[in-house]
Formats: C-alpha cells, sequence, structure tokens
C-alpha cells in the first residue's frame, strides 16, 4: 500500500486526511478551563466574602443583656430642638417562658421559625431558598431571619436590608445561641416584638386586644397574635379586622401544616369572627400619653411610612416640624379658650374640627388639631384631621375648576360664565345656594361668590381629564371626575392635611410640597440620619396660583364674599370656603331643616401659612345650622392671626406672566375702555400675558347730539314745550331731564320722539333741560337749553330759536317737573336698579335708563342674607347636583344616577 505513493509527502497528507477532526477535543479542552476558571473564582470569592463577612462581623456591637430583653423607646423633638415627648415607655405584660402556653408557643414557631430548635442562630435549610429568592428577584426580596436573627435585629442594629447588617445579625446570633438558652431566646423574642398601637410583647397584646392573661389564651387569638409582628398595623383587629382576620387564617394553615394542630382544629378555628372576644375599643389602655396627641398620632403613621422602623423601640430622635407656640393656640381653640366664638352645645356630643397648619413654603405641618373634647384614655383615638374623608363642598371649586381653567385655557379672572338655569349632562337640574341666577358674570364674581353653575361649565369646558391630571399634581387622588365632582362630589373624600398641602401651592408660586411632620429620623448609633423622601414640584404655572390667589382674597376681603368672617384686618389672605349638603332623603330619614348642613370647610392661606379647617359631627343626624358653619372660618381668623403676630407677611407676588388691564365691564369679549366708558363700568382684571384685550369698546362712543333744542313756556295751559331736531330717524330714543332753580338734575322720561310737553308748572323760576341720544347703548353729549317762568306775560319767556320748527313736540308727552321720574311711559330708568342678590330692598342702578347693572348696586336691601353667609334658606331648590357646595340649596346629590357622585359621606 505505502509503494502506491509516490513521495513521503504525499503519504503524510493521506495519512492526516484519515485521521478525525480535532474539533471535540478542543471543546472538552474549553470546557475545562472554564470550570476551572469559575472553581478558582468561587474559591476566591469564598476568601473575599469570608473576609468581608469577618469585617462586617469584627465591627458588631457586643451583646447587651438589658437590650436584649426591652425595647428603647424613641424621643421625638419640635422644630426647635426641644423634647416633645418619649415614645415606647409603656407599662408591659412581662411573661416567663413556663408562663407562655404551648398553643402560643407554636403559633409563633410555626409562623416565624420552625426549625427554631433544630438551628444554632441560622438556618441554612431556610437560607438557600432565600438565597434563590434574592438572586431571582433582587437583594432583599426575601428574608431567612430566624427568631433567634430577629432578636438581634430588633436590639442592636439598624433596620437597612444591607450586607453588613446581615453580617453582623448572622455572627451575633450564632454568639446569642451560645450564650442563652433557647427557652431564653424565645422568651426574648416573645416579649420584645411589636403588636402596633405602641404595646411590646405579645403577653400584652393578649391583654390588650383580648382582656386576658396569656395563659389563657384560646386558639384563633393565638393565631392573631402570632400573626400581628410581619405587619403590626396592618393586622391590627381593631382597625384592619378583614386584613386580621386573611392573616390569622394563614397562621392556623401553617400550624396545620407543620402538624402542631389537626386539620379540624383549624377549620373550626378559621370559622369563628375575628371580633370575637376582642375588647370594647374604650376599654383600651392608654399606653402613650403625650402632649400633643394628634400630631404625635401624625409623627407615628409618618415614620410607618418612611420604612422598616419601630418608634416604640428603636430607640429614634424624631425631629419635627411642630412649632409649639402655633400648637398650643390650636390646643386652646379647640378647647374654646379665649375665642371669640362659642362652639354649640345642642347634641350629646360636642361639634368636632379637625385643624391643620402648615408652612406655605416648605409643607412642613406646624400644628395639627385633632378633635374636640377627646378621650386621653384612648390610645391614638380618631383623628379628625387625618383620619377623615369627608366631601370638600366649594373649596373644591378652586382646585378642580378654575386653577385648570387658567392653567390650560388660559383664562383671565375677567373671563365670562353665565349664570343660568342649567343641568348636567344627564339632564339633572343644578341649583346655586340661593336659587337664583346672576346672568353673564366674571370668574372672579363666580368663584368669590361661589356660584355652582359656572363652576360646572368650567369643570366641562376644561374637561375631566385635565381636571383629574391638575389635582393629581396637588396630592388629591379620587375615584372619578363626574360633572358633580365641580362643586364637591368627590369619593373618597379629603381631611384637612391635603386640602391644606393643596391651597399652599397657591400661596407658593405654584410649587407643591407633600406636608409632612417629620425632618429627619437619628437612628440609634446617633449618627445614622433619615430624611423623608419629600421634593417640591412645579404643580402649576405661576400666573394660575397668583391668579387663583387673587381672586381668593376677594372671598374674604369683598363684603359679601363668602369668606368674609376667616378675615384678619390687614394681612394679605385668600381662601376658599365649603359647605356639603344632605341627600334629600337623609333630611326626610333624619328630619334635617333644609337650611342645616353636615360639613363645613374653610381653608385661608399667606405667604408665610396655610390652615385647612373641617367642621362637623360624628353622627350623621347631628347637623350644623347657617350660625355654626361660620366656626370654620371663625378657627382659621384666629389661628391665622395669633401665627402671623409680630411676622412680616409679603402680598402674594405677581409674576411677568401676568397683565393687569382695564376692562369696559359687560364687554365679552374684554374690550378695553374708550373715552367715554363711565368710570363706574371700568374693572382691572388679571390677564396671562399674551391674552390681555387689545381693541377698545364702542359701547360709549358718543353719538350725534340733538339739535335745535327749544322750550316755550305756555302761560295759559301752565306747561312748557320742548322741541329738537336729530338727522337719524330710527333706533334712536332721547333721556329728558331738567333742573329747577340750579337743584340737582332729575331726569323725566326716555322717549323715541323729538318733543315734549311738560305740564302743570306750578312755580316761577329757572327751568333748565338737558337733551342726550341714546342708541345702542352709546350716547351723546346733552343738548342744553332753558327758560325763566313768572308771572309776567310772555314777553318774560325765553325766545325760541329762529330756525326751529314750532310743531315738533306735537308727540310729546306731558311731564310734571316737580314728581320727575314718575312718568308713565318711561323705560327702564330712573334709580331704581335691581341691586345686589343679598338684599329685598331696592338697590342703586350703575346708568340711568339701564336699572341696576352687574354687581354694582348697593347693599341696601333688607333682610336677605348677611355679609359674608354662604348658606341662606332657598325654596324650591330640589336635590340634584352632587355635594351642596355652599348651602344646602346648592343641589345636593342625585342617587343613584351614573353621572353624580354619592351622597356626602358621614
Amino acid at each position: 500500500m505505502a509503494g502506491e505513493y509516490k513521495s513521503r509527502e504525499e503519504k503524510r497528507l493521506a495519512q492526516q486526511k484519515q485521521k478525525p477532526s480535532g474539533k471535540k477535543g478542543k471543546k472538552r479542552s474549553l470546557f475545562k478551563r472554564v470550570i476551572l476558571t469559575l472553581f478558582v473564582i468561587g474559591i476566591i470569592g469564598m476568601i473575599a466574602g469570608g473576609g468581608l463577612f469577618a469585617y462586617y462581623a469584627s465591627s458588631a456591637p457586643d451583646l447587651d443583656e438589658k437590650l436584649l430583653k426591652d425595647p428603647i423607646a424613641s424621643e421625638i423633638f419640635d422644630m426647635n430642638g426641644d423634647l416633645i415627648t418619649t415614645v415606647g415607655k409603656e407599662k408591659r405584660e412581662y411573661a416567663n417562658f413556663e408562663d407562655i402556653p404551648k398553643v402560643m408557643q407554636d403559633a409563633v414557631l410555626a409562623t416565624e421559625d420552625n426549625r427554631f430548635y433544630k438551628h444554632h442562630g441560622i438556618d441554612l435549610i431556610r437560607l438557600g431558598g432565600a438565597v434563590m429568592a434574592n438572586i431571582t428577584g433582587g437583594f432583599g426580596s426575601e428574608g431567612a431571619s430566624t427568631i433567634t436573627q430577629q432578636v438581634i435585629k430588633g436590639s442592636f442594629l439598624n433596620p437597612e436590608k444591607t450586607l453588613k447588617r446581615k453580617a453582623q445579625e448572622a455572627w451575633l446570633a450564632i454568639k446569642l445561641e451560645q450564650d442563652y438558652t433557647k427557652e431564653e431566646i424565645f422568651e426574648m423574642y416573645f416579649n420584645k416584638v411589636y403588636m402596633s398601637d405602641g404595646i411590646n410583647g405579645m403577653a400584652t397584646a393578649a391583654d390588650y386586644y383580648y382582656g386576658k392573661d396569656v395563659k389563657d389564651i384560646k386558639l384563633n387569638e393565638a393565631a392573631v397574635i402570632a400573626g400581628l409582628p410581619q405587619s403590626p398595623n396592618n393586622y391590627n383587629p381593631f382597625k384592619h379586622p378583614e386584613a386580621a382576620e386573611k392573616r390569622r387564617n394563614i397562621v392556623l394553615s401553617l400550624m396545620a401544616q407543620h402538624g402542631r394542630i389537626t386539620e379540624k382544629q383549624k377549620e373550626e378555628a378559621q370559622k369563628i369572627p375575628i371580633t370575637e372576644g376582642l375588647v370594647s375599643e374604650k376599654d383600651r389602655a392608654n399606653r402613650n400619653d403625650n402632649k400633643y396627641p394628634a400630631f404625635v398620632d401624625a409623627v407615628i403613621e409618618e415614620v410607618e411610612d418612611m420604612g422598616d422602623y419601630n418608634i416604640y423601640s428603636d430607640g429614634l430622635k424624631v425631629y419635627t416640624t411642630v412649632d409649639p407656640k402655633a400648637q398650643d393656640r390650636v390646643e386652646e381653640i379647640l378647647a374654646g379658650e379665649n375665642t371669640s366664638f362659642t362652639y354649640p352645645e345642642k347634641y350629646d356630643q360636642p361639634m368636632q374640627a379637625g385643624i391643620t397648619l402648615l408652612d406655605t413654603k416648605t409643607g412642613e405641618i406646624r400644628a395639627i388639631g385633632g378633635g374636640r373634647e377627646q378621650d386621653k384614655n384612648v390610645q391614638r383615638g380618631f383623628n379628625y384631621a387625618t383620619d377623615i374623608k369627608r366631601q370638600p363642598g366649594s373649596t373644591i371649586k378652586p382646585l378642580i375648576d378654575y386653577a385648570p381653567a387658567v392653567e390650560y385655557l388660559k383664562w383671565s379672572t375677567y373671563h365670562i360664565l353665565d349664570d343660568e338655569p342649567y343641568k348636567y349632562s344627564d339632564g339633572t337640574e343644578l341649583n346655586n345656594y340661593d336659587g337664583q341666577f346672576k346672568g353673564p358674570i366674571t370668574m372672579r364674581e363666580a368663584l368669590w361668590d361661589s356660584r355652582n353653575i359656572p363652576a360646572l361649565k368650567a369643570f366641562q369646558e376644561v374637561g375631566p381629564e385635565k381636571a383629574e391630571d391638575f389635582v393629581n399634581g396637588l396630592g388629591l387622588n379620587f375615584d372619578h371626575y363626574y360633572e358633580s365632582a365641580s362643586i364637591g362630589g368627590v369619593s373618597p373624600g379629603v381631611n384637612s392635611v391635603q386640602m391644606a398641602g393643596a391651597y399652599a401651592a397657591f400661596g407658593n408660586e405654584g410649587v407643591y410640597t407633600k406636608p409632612h411632620a417629620i425632618q429627619k429620623l437619628v437612628l440609634r448609633d446617633g449618627e445614622t440620619e433619615v430624611k423623608p423622601d419629600i421634593k417640591p414640584k412645579a404643580a402649576m404655572k405661576e400666573y394660575t396660583a397668583y391668579m387663583i390667589s387673587d381672586v381668593l382674597k376677594s372671598v374674604i376681603d369683598n363684603p359679601r364674599g363668602t369668606g368674609l368672617y376667616a378675615k384678619v384686618p390687614g394681612l394679605p389672605m385668600a381662601g376658599k370656603s365649603g359647605t356639603t349638603n344632605y341627600s334629600q332623603k337623609d333630611r326626610e330619614k333624619l328630619g334635617i331643616p333644609k337650611a342645616n348642613a353636615p360639613d363645613s370647610w374653610f381653608v385661608g392661606y399667606t405667604t408665610n401659612y396655610t390652615a385647612a379647617v373641617w367642621t362637623g359631627y360624628e353622627k350623621q343626624s347631628n347637623s350644623l345650622d347657617p350660625t355654626d358653619r361660620h366656626i370654620a372660618q371663625y378657627i382659621v381668623s384666629d389661628l391665622m392671626s395669633s401665627v402671623h403676630e409680630g411676622v412680616d407677611t409679603a402680598d402674594f407676588k405677581k409674576p411677568n406672566s401676568v397683565v393687569e388691564s382695564k376692562v369696559e365691564m359687560g364687554s365679552n369679549p374684554a374690550r378695553l375702555p374708550s373715552d367715554y366708558t363711565p368710570d363706574d363700568r371700568i374693572i382691572t382684571e388679571l390677564f396671562v400675558r399674551g391674552t390681555e384685550p387689545s381693541k377698545v369698546s364702542s359701547e360709549f362712543d358718543k353719538i350725534d347730539a340733538p339739535s335745535g333744542l327749544n322750550a316755550k313756556y305756555d302761560d295759559k295751559k301752565q306747561s312748557i314745550k320742548l322741541s329738537w331736531d336729530y338727522k337719524k330717524k330710527k333706533d334712536v330714543k332721547f333721556e329728558v331731564s331738567v333742573s329747577i332753580n340750579g337743584e340737582s338734575k332729575q331726569t323725566l322720561t326716555t322717549t323715541d320722539k323729538k318733543g315734549l310737553n311738560v305740564d302743570n308748572i306750578q312755580g316761577d323760576g329757572t327751568y333748565a333741560f338737558e337733551v342726550v341720544a341714546i342708541s345702542g347703548g352709546q350716547r351723546s353729549d346733552p343738548a342744553s337749553t332753558s327758560v325763566t317762568v313768572s308771572g309776567n306775560d310772555e314777553e318774560d319767556q325765553a325766545e325760541e330759536p329762529e330756525d326751529q320748527p314750532d310743531d315738533n313736540a306735537d308727540d310729546g308727552n306731558t311731564e310734571n317737573p316737580d314728581t320727575p321720574g314718575n312718568e308713565d311711559d318711561q323705560d327702564n330708568g330712573g334709580d331704581n336698579g335691581n341691586g345686589n342678590d343679598n338684599g329685598n330692598g331696592n338697590g342703586n342702578g350703575n346708568d340711568n335708563g339701564n336699572g341696576g347693572g352687574n354687581d354694582n348696586g348697593s347693599d341696601n336691601g333688607d333682610g336677605g342674607t348677611p355679609p359674608g353667609d354662604e348658606n341662606p334658606p332657598a325654596e324650591g331648590d330640589g336635590d340634584q347636583g352632587g355635594t351642596d357646595t355652599e348651602p344646602p340649596s346648592d343641589g345636593g346629590t342625585t342617587d343613584g344616577t351614573q353621572d353624580q357622585a354619592p351622597s356626602p359621606a358621614q
């Protein structure tokens, strides 16, 4: 075979072709190298990890028996750094291990650490499962802490989920198992763990929740208690019974799963109502008496929201935002001390109030009033400033209607809205609080007089999507944005903290900062500081904030504004009132008078402070009468007067994006006044720069005056014949007035004739006449003449002009100059205008011949609504339209209507 090859080179090449490929061998070699490399890296990682573990463990604190057995109280400080109170030094029921019943032990072990008696501080089997979960879900996604580790964590270490803390926790857990028995460690955990409502230890929880010694606890009760530590406040059976029941049933299932109870026992215990055996809330002992209970309550809630911190046992130093002077005044106001008003005492329970005072610029809570005559023996009782969910009434209008209209549509404060009979889209009628309609009015007036129909129209033009976006930026989130939301028909309701936060953005040039009660936490190591995640954000344009603030100043400063009683003399303050109402069904069921309301609000703000106040009653059947509704405003006035004393308070700063412009009242669209516009028809309003009026109104431009005016006295008829000429033949009327012997001028009549007979001239003297031409709202200069009447013959009378026709007065009316203004055919002349809507007497009209103008009549009526009262009794308003936002006659709620909000929450 070899001889067949011609050369050795050919043979070598042939042999190479016959050899198998070496690729598989190369792959095996590469795989071996990768495995070897990973192994080396693993060894290095283990060495490095072990070194890091050793480093962290070396810095772990020493075991301290006192810290192991007792939680560390936290201290709460005011804004000046002075101590307010200490939280956590409460009386406890301490249980020795031998006093803990087996059912309680089994419930705890099955829930927290079923292998407790089999590990040495760290459960490697459980740890392996947690490591896999952390690899897939990220570090900290699942814990593997044993009871021993939880004792260490709650005694020495900060709660952050870091490698350092975990390493120290594991090291100290091993040491703890070496120094103490399992029973001692279980006893430490059993008495240390936090159980909600400021209590520590499961023996204490047995007494607090069930009023019994822990040795007498039943299976279903033990499951409730054992389930609490995972999330104490969320599984509190008093506050969250449904969640507590689910957690209890999980604990019972774990006990059955681990063979600590039978399936039958589990099923029987799960059938027991969660409320069975619970003590009455009023019987719970006060375990945390403090100086400012409502404010401290808000602090505790905020600490819980900041992370895995336990204010009752973590030894925190909590530096808060409370101003002790402001808080003291709030406490006095709630007690009725040194106030200009008194709280009503007509029901079996006190009138309640929820008060929040914010720093407008920072959002820091300076004071909280949680209610009146509250039982201090009830731990963390109901807080009317933070816990209520009440409909806001008309206080929602600036937030959801008008501010969005300015923000997105660039409405001016002059923007005209027609206050007219109106319906929701579904055909339901909507009414104003007084059952009346003002016709075309400005946005400013619509808001300061809290008109419902213009508010709905604003909401409709903005659209629910934009309205929702706007209020979301102010910390308000509702379940729906039906049309009834425009006047307060929102769900869920709001509290005073939320409303203060939203309004403060108006006073802070459009910047919203979430209200908060904590400046910082200092952890038990004395060095680590944790601050709340509060970031100011621009919620609206500066022009929106300023223009709404300027309008809301009118609510307080206008003598007929709905916020008159909140006024503090000399203080540049803006604000808005709000009132809800009962449905017709509830009125009839509970016997509520039509003028009464369930809730009354007022929110007032300056560039320094914002105060929001809710007033009402716990029971739905107890209501506020029209006088009671003023108390929310009185509280704001009192509190704002106190906190601004000696404080320099700047007015709201007009940004460059806002332009002030004079406008001729009644023009639509807005027009600049002309040289002929009467002064009482010129107002100044605000516009977004670039949208201000540029065209001049011609409404009052002068037209040609009458010519050839002549007056001739007829001695026999004792009458004066007036005559004049005018070139224009159509659509012209003439206003005739007279002055006798230099006295004030009086309007005789307005006529479309070119002459007038003035009869019954009874006295001698000089009669001076003026005639003004009127056409399309324009007026001419007056034409004038005079005639002297005496006992002499006609030679003493004024001569008739030679060019004046003698027959121009043939169709004139006969008037008596001694009783001017009473002629039978005068056309809307005189001074008997409609005046304003709040009085029943005669107002003074703006223009002779035109009656009372738009809200320019004087407030001279008898009866009617007193200044600032937004809730006069009104008849025939029905019960439509969501929440009645100023008086009960706004309209109420339409039950069962898809496009409306539910009845006001009680």
